[in-house]
């Protein structure tokens, strides 16, 4: 068992991206589980916030938009400026009920536990087709030239964007989610650019639905009504922007965690080529170890106390769910990688309202991948270090080199 060493309160801080880039502060989390799991945290330049550390409240807190809003100032930490803030206000992300419930409505449409089933063997060919590409190579970089596949090619598919198109997807996914590493973001104005393309580019496959209507997303949105109100086309741009990021991305980053954790903790890696049979719960081990989006933020609506701590209306409640996916009272040994570990309730697609849209499609991507990559590859080896992405709110792997064998 892995024995966290605690640091000082006064030691804090988990707002600083630099402080992510070695490595998940995962002593602070646990020392602020046990000492202080309503802290508040400064903010240079600007208001504080709440940091919410333990399972229990975090799971609380996502259930309870009516006290704890996602429109008020927004899901993320960083609070956009005014005029940003209406425009994400339009975004599912950003959104309380009834307004959000209607909206997600239409997307369930598309992401029902039915459709992602039928998608099984177009995934399996699509997973065979991406590991055949590279066992010709010897080596490469996990992330960009494997694990970055998968996902892209079954958004794609699910928003009807041609597979040629995919990796513009991806670049501009990089730019926008990337926000604090110089490697893929320079200025406020490249992540706005990137924005502006991908609207553009989703405003052109509209034109083209409108047209020429297919069984995807796109056309599920273009022809769907809220109150009898069409979406505009800001709501569409927004809808498509979120899905096309947060649908490649995190499962993106998800995978390549969990080659990381498999390469190394061998034991485990050995124990799921024993009996693959152990697929699901690993992939449930994965996304607990990897939590790939590590926080999100509510704003209280009113004065609210927690574990005797007041919150007052407008401050920010930042959840910590890559803390929770911790938490030594919910799960035995948090510190360990175990493919075998069950009950594994895990928050890193949340819960309650904004519980993941595409929880069912990325675990089926996981079971598929692994299986496949496993079974011909069962030993990879990193062959330099592994580069993290500077950021204080994707938990996310750029550069993972290995050798397969």
């Amino acid at each position: 068992m892995v024995e966290r060493v605690l640091v000082n309160l006064d030691e804090i801080d988990l707002y600083d991206p630099d402080g992510y880039v070695e490595s998940v502060p995962h002593d602070m989390f646990a020392t602020l589980r046990r000492e202080a799991p309503v802290f508040w945290h400064d903010k240079p330049g600007d208001e504080g916030f709440w940091c919410l550390t333990r399972h229990a409240d975090i799971s609380h807190v996502n259930r309870d938009a009516t006290i704890f809003s996602s429109w008020a100032k927004g899901a993320l930490l960083e609070v956009p400026e005014p005029d940003a803030l209406e425009m994400s206000r339009l975004m599912m992300l950003n959104m309380d009920p009834p307004q959000h419930t209607q909206l997600r409505k239409i997307v369930n449409r598309g992401f029902t536990p039915k459709r992602i089933r039928d998608l099984m063997s177009v995934l399996e060919q699509r997973a065979q087709g991406i590991v055949d590409d590279i066992i010709e190579r010897g080596s490469c970089d996990f992330v960009s030239d494997v694990a970055a596949e998968l996902p892209l090619q079954a958004i794609a598919d699910f928003l009807g964007v041609p597979q040629e198109d995919r990796r513009m997807i991806f670049d501009w996914s990089n730019q926008l989610i990337g926000f604090d590493d110089p490697e893929f973001r320079n200025s406020e104005e490249q992540a706005q650019e990137a924005a502006a393309q991908i609207y553009a580019y989703a405003e052109g496959l509209a034109a083209e639905r409108q047209a020429n209507p297919r069984d995807d997303i796109v056309t599920a949105l273009i022809s769907a009504e809220v109150d009898g109100e069409a979406l505009t086309t800001n709501e569409f741009d927004l809808f498509f922007l979120l899905l096309a990021v947060a649908g490649n991305e995190t499962t993106r980053n998800a995978i390549s965690h969990g080659m990381l954790a498999l390469i190394e903790h061998p034991d485990q890696r050995r124990r799921l080529l024993d009996a693959p049979t152990l697929i699901d719960t690993a992939v449930e081990e994965i996304l607990r170890w990897a939590t790939p989006v590590m926080h999100f933020r509510r704003t209280a609506t009113q004065d609210v106390e927690i574990h005797g701590q007041k919150i007052e209306a407008g401050q920010g409640v930042i959840m910590w769910h890559i803390s929770a996916n911790r938490d030594e009272e919910v799960f035995d040994d948090p510190d360990a990688f175990d493919v075998h570990r069950h009950p594994n309730p895990h928050l890193s697609f949340g819960i309650g309202e904004h519980f993941c849209l595409g929880a069912h499609l990325a675990r089926l991507e996981g079971k598929v991948f692994f299986e496949e990559l496993l079974a011909t590859f069962p030993s990879i080896e990193l062959t330099g270090e592994p580069r993290r992405v500077r950021s204080n709110l994707n938990n996310g792997l750029k550069s993972l080199p290995v050798r397969l064998a």
